[in-house]
């Protein structure tokens, strides 16, 4: 793509619309801080510049040309929009207007969102928080591209350039029909699994449960199917069709009707710790910093339902 030359700055925009106004150089000096004979010279070097005279000069008033009159309208508009642009700046640096992007690695982690973004409203009115879906399950990727400004993830993915705040830690378990053989079990090994239909969100080689549970093992389930809706993979479980792996906070109220039961995997659980992973930068926003409070403090409506166990971010 060309680029094309401009040969006029902010300066030289400024210094037509205060002649304009004041209709007088030594006037317009007297605004722009400038002597007759500096304004004057720039206003030369202008029309000079552009090839053509944007004033004319009638009885010590200056009159705008027709080239003069189209350079107008252009100069107010572009000092207009910036001062816009510098007063929204300003408001962005004072942490009152701003847009924060966020994403998860994990579509189910989005049911506990808007009462977050409910209590973040109140403090950062002028703050719009936008979710991005796309980047789930890459969240790193998209914030690294500049997509994002705060990634909600469970891995920790070594970069200099990252930021990693702790959140909260919490649980999978083995989840299966009421009848289901396995419910004899206190805890389910990585032994359990070698002749089930496992029904998982993402694919194998994504899955948290294959990498620190069956592959360590060498056990193979039976079958793997990937069904990516929690809502999907619950309903299969309860008609018999498989068992899953899914974070107990995500099944809670099915466990707690009594459609679903709930095993830990091994006798000490497997847990997973959630993280909030921002650019590293000089300055970060302090709405980011409050987002990501109300995400990791006890008061969180994850706390409060007493699905999740907080941990220090030290």
């Amino acid at each position: 793509m060309l680029m094309h030359t401009v040969n006029l700055d902010i300066r030289h925009l400024k210094l037509i619309v205060a002649v304009t106004e004041e209709q007088s150089v030594t006037r317009a000096g007297e605004v722009l801080h400038l002597t007759q004979s500096a304004l004057s010279h720039q206003l030369r070097e202008i029309e000079e510049k552009l090839g053509t005279p944007l004033f004319l000069r009638m009885n010590k008033k200056m009159i705008l040309t027709q080239a003069g009159e189209r350079l107008l309208g252009t100069a107010q508009q572009v000092l207009d929009e910036m001062k816009r642009a510098e007063d929204h700046i300003s408001q962005m640096a004072a942490n009152r207007q701003g847009t924060l992007r966020i994403s998860t690695e994990c579509y189910t982690c989005y049911h506990w969102l808007p009462d977050v973004m409910k209590e973040f409203r109140q403090k950062f009115p002028g703050v719009e928080v936008k979710i991005d879906a796309e980047a789930t399950h890459r969240p790193i990727q998209a914030l690294l591209q500049g997509k994002l400004d705060l990634g909600i993830v469970s891995d920790v993915r070594r970069d200099k350039q990252l930021q990693y705040r702790a959140l909260f830690e919490d649980e999978f378990v083995a989840v299966m029909s009421t009848d289901h053989p396995l419910v004899a079990r206190p805890c389910l090994t990585a032994r359990d699994f070698a002749d089930q239909n496992l029904i998982l969100y993402v694919a194998p080689e994504e899955s948290t449960l294959f990498a620190k549970m069956l592959r360590p093992a060498g056990v193979t389930p039976a079958r793997v199917s990937t069904v990516p809706l929690t809502e999907a993979i619950i309903e299969m479980v309860k008609a018999g069709l498989g068992i899953s792996v899914l974070a107990r906070w995500a099944v809670k109220e099915q466990i707690a009707a009594g459609k679903i039961v709930a095993r830990s995997l091994t006798r000490r659980g497997l847990h997973r710790q959630w993280q909030a992973v921002t650019i590293k930068q000089e300055m970060t926003p302090a709405y980011i910093d409050e987002f990501i409070g109300l995400l990791s403090r006890p008061a969180m409506p994850l706390g409060k339902r007493g699905i999740v166990r907080f941990v220090s971010d030290k």
